[in-house]
């Protein structure tokens, strides 16, 4: 060693070293260390989705194979850890998609998951950037490959215990010439003074003499039940699984509170008759999993809705603010600068909730629905807006005296009126505390009904033709 040059260290002598084993091991190992932080499942009838949330990028691969059917995922550059391995007690039995996880380290460096499916499934594997409050997601959905008809389970709701065959239900969607397809074929389902449900057949004990034959009933509808019109009524719960939506101070989720409204005012709209016509909600989500905001849409449009009303509990970055207030579609701008900062909000719940941005279905059909929303669907909008925000300011304190209007993708289905309701501050402690208050949500449940009524008091239903 030369004299005029000092000994090296050993923290620097450490740190050469280091750097030396870096570049001898390569990219691949570098990478390798990434931990899992949280796994959650999600099921629902529409699909199931599992997250992971990890704390540097997950690189996958995955390989579906259709009999029986699973989904194979190798996470490369992991060990298998305590949280991963939470992942296979995480399936309920109730799920409608995945019969169980099963979770290996498959090499030094690879985990492997299985996902048995209960049925054959469109998989979609999909990462996601770190957004407030999650870190990097890899997510897995997994569509049933027999996409269901929101009509048809309508109708099944409406017949509780009736089984609709592919004919019935394939029927019900092509039955183009009718006003109202869904009212007819409830119509043909259900008994009539002429012709009275049978009762289940009995187990036979004994040979019996064969009934003389009868002739058979006639194909027309009786008229008592044909001019039956059923009046839907899509209520959307805002945000749900992935997207909690806002959080009060006492730790209330918005997504919570509104889709227990959205039960609220399903029971009473099940429960009424409009001029004699029998009305149905249908639920954009019926329990706590993400929905895309133009999926949303294009399921109350399936169904021929008359209305769509999107529920929510607004937050503000002051606790003070406070008040209910009603929102319309805007093609033009937001009415107010709080109009389009609340817009802009709820318009990220798609980057929150986790969409796949790689599936263009869901941006077309956004940008679809965009460029056909009409005058008249505002103007009929604003109509409802301003009865509903009559309804609610009789019991409780608005935000704003008026409808306002801005640019949410939710309320751009181009042929029903829309509005979207924000019940109340969550973030304002005293009214977080009235929407967790059961006769508070009864109230704002009943507010809801009355301004369906009032509105259609006004503007009676048109008879339904299918757009779709």
């Amino acid at each position: 060693m030369s004299a005029d040059r000092p000994p090296i260290s050993h923290p620097r002598r450490r740190l050469l070293q280091a750097g030396t084993l870096a570049l001898l091991l390569g990219r691949q190992h570098i990478a390798f260390g990434a931990s899992i932080v949280a796994v959650r499942v999600w099921p629902a009838p529409d699909y199931s989705r599992v997250t992971l949330e990890s704390d540097t990028p997950l690189k996958t691969t995955q390989t579906f194979i259709p009999n029986p059917p699973r989904l194979a995922v190798d996470i490369e550059g992991m060990v298998l850890n305590a949280t991963l391995k939470e992942l296979a007690v995480k399936v309920q039995p109730d799920d409608p998609n995945i019969a169980a996880i099963r979770i290996g380290q498959n090499s030094p460096s690879v985990v492997r998951l299985v996902l048995d499916l209960k049925q054959a499934a469109k998989p979609q594997v999909f990462t996601l950037k770190p957004v407030p409050p999650y870190q990097h997601r890899l997510v897995l959905d997994l569509y049933p490959e027999q996409e269901q008809d929101p009509l048809a389970l309508l109708i099944q709701e409406r017949l509780p215990g009736a089984e609709l065959s592919a004919s019935a239900a394939a029927a019900a969607d092509d039955a183009q010439e009718d006003d109202d397809p869904l009212g007819q074929f409830i119509a043909q389902r259900q008994p009539t003074p002429e012709h009275p449900a049978q009762p289940p057949a009995a187990v036979a004990t004994a040979p019996e003499k064969a009934p003389a034959a009868q002739p058979a009933p006639p194909k027309s509808i009786p008229a008592a039940t044909k001019t039956e019109r059923i009046i839907i009524v899509a209520l959307d719960p805002g945000h749900g699984g992935e997207d909690p939506g806002a959080i009060g101070p006492r730790g209330t989720r918005e997504k919570d509170v509104v889709l227990k409204i959205a039960h609220l005012v399903r029971d009473r709209i099940n429960a009424s008759r409009i001029n004699g016509n029998p009305m149905r909600a249908f639920l954009t989500r019926d329990g706590d999993f993400f929905v895309p905001l133009a999926t949303r849409v294009s399921k109350a449009r399936r169904v021929q809705a008359d209305l769509f009303i999107s529920i929510h509990a607004d937050a503000f970055t002051k606790p003070s603010a406070n008040g209910a207030s009603v929102f319309a579609l805007s093609q033009k701008g937001a009415s107010s600068t709080a109009a389009r900062w609340l817009a802009d909000k709820e318009n990220q719940a798609n980057l929150i909730g986790g969409l796949n941005m790689g599936n263009q279905k869901d941006k077309t059909v956004q940008h679809a629905l965009l460029d056909m929303s009409t005058t008249a669907q505002i103007r009929d909008s604003l109509q409802l807006g301003s009865v509903l925000l009559g309804q609610i300011g009789s019991f409780a304190k608005l935000h704003k005296p008026k409808v306002e209007q801005a640019g949410f993708a939710v309320l751009k289905a181009p042929d029903i009126p829309s509005v979207l309701i924000e019940t109340a501050f969550i973030s304002n402690p005293d009214e977080e505390l009235r929407l967790r208050n059961p006769a508070y949500q009864a109230k704002l449940a009943d507010a809801i009904m009355q301004g369906i009524r009032q509105y259609f008091a006004k503007y009676p239903p048109t008879a339904r033709a299918r757009s779709i």
